[in-house]
């Protein structure tokens, strides 16, 4: 049956009815050029069969490797269980809940997962969702420029410890809406926010500052002094989080050092670590909470818990600022979806790790790292660049060029972290690293021991040109 079950009788109606001599005249504004496309370069078709093997030599191409890179997606155990609910096709197939008498299951784990954000957070309101950790900041940051109506100056305070993708995506679609950005420089020492750097932004006109927590880097940012310079400046506190570290960190609805103060404002970050596999990149989806005052500048949806005529429990769509449901001049977002089987999946994860489960899975991804971090800085050359706490996450740096140690780990099976050259040269050659707790005594020495014989083989290649240098100089 065709997608458009419409007869040619159907179709001379309504081009009749419309005046219209074919549907071709309806696309006559489109150029023939991309109309009419060649196609000849496609191979010929092939069997189902054929087709299958081809599909199955590309996935075996995506071979597995020890997986130690982190930097805004992470390997974690996943239940089985998450997905095999998850894929049912309650699940999966749903669509949009806009109906709520066809939609109450749909509705219900949307209200569970906010209720499990909330919790995590500490903040007030959930929404579900946004497409990922960097479009979620980018929302976060109009969110804020809308909610702070003390501040006229759409002025964003962003870190560089920030992940330097989010920052550029918050650009990108926040930079033509006449919002400033400023950057604030990170300590060398520390690699947390270089909190002597906002002295120069002291009593200014600040719409909000962002707030990383861990930061890209792994550390542990101050996270109450920053909340309280923000709020002592009139700006608001947007926290960018690893929900897995809030397990073990302390909430954003509670960060700032008064006994009175509200914590963060606007909170955003990646959800990814909920349940989510690495999946090459997505789908991912993104978090966004906040104070219950601010709930009308919130994009997405929202579904509250009501009771029906008869008393029973219902769940529905109680907030939809967006252009499809109000004026578009109203609506706070064009967030046309939301990534609603990623909430599902996490929703499911969540309950089944259950609050201690996750503090579990979070106190085990630091302690890896730590013993990580103690096995290559044995290593002749190498050495951890920043002091203080990190998460699962830090940055090392190496005795050689980072990008070649990596090819040459990669050629061994390890994914040995990312190199931050590209993104911060000052550091040199420095990588960041990530273990999780799916990374065992083994996997840790096998990577230790690894990096040791590509450096060491990297130094013998490296002595040995100076060696033919030399000769030839002499020649």
């Amino acid at each position: 049956m065709p997608f458009i079950p419409h007869t040619q009788t159907d179709i001379e109606a309504m081009l009749a009815a419309i005046g219209a001599d074919s549907i071709d005249s309806l696309f006559d504004e489109i150029d023939p050029s991309l109309r009419d496309v060649d196609i000849s370069a496609l191979p010929d078709r092939t069997s189902e069969q054929a087709v299958t093997r081809l599909m199955h030599e590309r996935a075996a191409q995506d071979s597995g490797g020890l997986c130690f890179i982190g930097a805004g997606a992470y390997e974690h155990h996943i239940p089985a269980a998450v997905w095999e609910i998850t894929t049912r096709g309650e699940f999966y197939s749903a669509y949009t809940p806009y109906q709520p008498e066809a939609s109450q299951g749909t509705l219900q784990v949307v209200y569970e997962y906010q209720t499990m954000m909330c919790g995590l957070t500490g903040m007030d309101v959930s929404n579900a969702s946004l497409y990922d950790g960097a479009s979620a900041l980018a929302e976060g940051v109009l969110m804020a420029v809308r909610a702070n109506r003390q501040s006229k100056a759409a002025r964003i305070l962003m870190p560089t410890s920030v992940h330097p993708y989010y920052r550029q995506v918050a650009r990108n679609i926040c930079a033509n809406q006449k919002i400033v950005f400023e950057t604030i420089d990170f300590d060398r020492s520390t690699g947390t926010v270089d909190r002597d750097a906002l002295a120069r932004w002291a009593g200014e006109d600040v719409t909000a500052l962002v707030i990383p927590q861990p930061n890209f880097f792994g550390q542990i940012e101050d996270v109450d002094r920053l909340t309280d310079w923000a709020h002592d400046n009139g700006a608001l506190a947007i926290g960018v989080v690893n929900p897995l570290a809030l397990a073990l960190l302390s909430p954003p609805g509670e960060w700032g050092s008064d006994e009175s103060s509200e914590g963060a404002d606007i909170v955003v970050g990646e959800g990814q670590p909920l349940g989510a596999p690495m999946a090459g990149g997505g789908p991912y989806f993104g978090i966004l909470c906040c104070r219950k005052k601010h709930v009308r500048q919130m994009p997405g949806r929202v579904v509250g818990r009501t009771h029906d005529l008869d008393g029973e429990t219902g769940y529905v769509l109680t907030l939809q600022p967006r252009e499809q449901h109000i004026r578009r001049s109203k609506a706070t977002s064009n967030i046309c979806t939301n990534q609603g089987l990623l909430v599902t999946a996490a929703t499911i994860h969540m309950s089944l790790l259950g609050p201690q489960g996750l503090e579990n899975v979070a106190a085990t991804c630091a302690a890896t790292t730590r013993d990580l971090v103690a096995r290559l800085t044995d290593i002749d050359g190498v050495e951890a660049v920043f002091s203080g706490a990190c998460f699962h996450e830090c940055v090392l740096r190496l005795p050689a060029d980072a990008k070649t140690v990596l090819a040459a780990l990669a050629e061994r099976g390890i994914f040995g972290g990312l190199a931050l050259a590209e993104f911060y040269p000052e550091i040199g050659n420095a990588i960041v690293v990530c273990a999780t707790e799916t990374k065992t005594d083994a996997d840790l020495a096998a990577y230790a021991q690894t990096l040791a014989d590509v450096l060491s083989g990297l130094a013998q290649d490296d002595s040995m040109t100076l060696t033919s240098a030399k000769a030839k100089e002499t020649a």
